[in-house]
Formats: C-alpha cells, structure tokens, sequence
C-alpha cells in the first residue's frame, strides 16, 4: 500500500489524528512516511497546518501541503475567494507519485469529506485516488448519524470503481452511548469494508512521545497496528 487516501464523512471528525495515528504505526514498523495535505484551508501562513500537525505527533515524516487558503472553507472556494489558484486532482496525485518513489507509505489527507472540491471543474478528493489507483480510508464518527454518511461514502467509492480499505473511528467516546456500541457492528456492514480501528477520544492531547507509543494499539494489523476489531465489538456490545 505505497499510497494511502485518508479521508472523512464530514468535517472535525478526527482526519487528521487518524492520519497521524497511521503514520506513527507505519514509523514504529521501520517504514518512511510522507503526508501529503492536498488543500490547507483556514490556517494562516505562519500557523501549523494538518501535515505538520501530523509530523508533531507521528515523529520524523516529510510533511508537505501543495496549497494555503485563508478561509475555513472547502478549498475551491476558498481558493475563490482569495483570488488564489486552486489545486487541481492531477497536481495532487503528481506530488503524490513523487513522494512514492522516495517513501514507503505516502498518506493523502482531504478536507471535508470525498467529494469536497478542489477545483472549479469539481476535481475532488476521489478523483485523486482514482488517478493513482489507491485505496482510501473512511475516517467515521463513532455516534448517531454515521451510519447514513458511511455508506453514501462507501456507495460512491464502489461507484467509481476506487478500494475502499476500511473504516475507523475517528474518536470512540470514553463513555460511548447506545448508539456508538452498536455501531461498532453495523459500520463495516454499512460500509462494505471492515472497521481498522478506533482511536480515543482526545488522542491528539497525548504528548507526542506518548501517542507514538499508543498508535499502534489503536488500529488494525493492515494499518501497521495490533488492535483486534472482533475483540473490540464484543467489549462494546450493548
């Protein structure tokens, strides 16, 4: 798996602490990591953007961003909005491709969720993957609601004909609710794809040295880890 999409069901549901959670494992299992964020939106240039966040808690990744937009939109408009030039997918999978060929595991991160824009022609997230031929990782939310934005995801991935390699929880609640156990059993098959994973709720506040150890622990065999989807739904059975 030389590149890996890693993307969302919506927004602020833990992209970008799953992508750092991949990377950490991917580090701790002796392979070099890139992190590529396609669209930066709604950071400041001197402000830490997704991929460095990524690289503060992983450890040693090269952390690259082809584009800034000052606006916390989606990225064509905001692109639009400050008269800037948008990214485009075929620029996405060029760096991506470069960045294989010097990495072991290259992880593109989105923004939003699949088919957010990039572009005024409508270029998205999913057109990447198909342009690489890479699988994608479904980031989740745990509670109610997840269900319905997993499958239309995963419907649209088997549309186009892209992998879809699994999903994970993006933050499992401390003290999950009815609803969050019992989609622990129902998200993989909604979505087609088995579940690689849950991370705890405020991973991302661990101090770096912290989470790097605890990663692994978080995800599936696939994804470098040592975390046992079918012991984790018999746990959280209602």
């Amino acid at each position: 798996m030389p590149v890996l999409v890693i993307t969302g069901t919506g927004t602020e549901i833990g992209k970008t602490v799953t992508t750092a959670a991949v990377a950490a494992a991917a580090l701790a299992a002796g392979r070099s990591v890139a992190v590529l964020k396609a669209a930066q939106t709604g950071v400041g240039p001197d402000e830490r953007g997704d991929a460095e966040e990524v690289a503060r808690l992983a450890g040693p990744v090269t952390a690259a961003e082809l584009a800034r937009y000052p606006e916390p939109l989606a990225p064509g408009t905001a692109a639009r909005r400050a008269g800037m030039t948008p990214v485009h997918p075929h620029d996405v999978a060029e760096r991506a491709a470069k960045l294989a060929t010097e990495h072991d595991l290259v992880l593109i991160e989105g923004a939003g969720g699949l088919l957010v824009r990039f572009d005024a022609a409508g270029g998205t997230l999913a057109d990447v993957a198909r342009l690489l031929g890479a699988p994608v990782l479904v980031v989740a939310p745990a509670g109610l609601g997840t269900l319905n934005a997993t499958e239309l995801t995963a419907r649209e991935l088997r549309r186009r004909e892209i992998e879809l390699a699994g999903v994970v929880i993006g933050s499992w609640p401390t003290e999950p609710d009815l609803a969050a156990r019992c989609n622990v059993a129902d998200l993989p098959e909604v979505a087609g794809a088995p579940l690689l994973g849950a991370l705890p709720a405020g991973a991302a506040a661990l101090p770096p040295a912290g989470f790097r150890t605890a990663a692994p622990g978080w995800l599936a065999p696939r994804l470098d880890g040592t975390w046992e989807a079918e012991a984790f739904r018999i746990r959280q059975a209602p």
